[in-house]
């Protein structure tokens, strides 16, 4: 009986390991859709950012 606990907390194991694993690769695929998706609006923020940083910056 003991041999079978021991066998299933290393399956217990390697499945967490194992989706901890999928998980963090379906959240970069969703980071990357959504960097794919929002590219130009994601462009024009951040340009419009730094346009505000350097004309306050110009300003002091």
């Amino acid at each position: 009986m003991n041999h079978f606990w021991a066998f299933w907390t290393r399956v217990k194991r390697k499945r967490t390991k194992a989706s901890v694993m999928v998980e963090i690769i379906l959240i970069i695929v969703v980071l990357i859709m959504l960097v794919a998706i929002f590219k130009s609006q994601l462009t024009s923020l951040v340009g419009d950012i730094f346009d505000k940083i350097t004309k306050e910056g110009l300003a002091i």
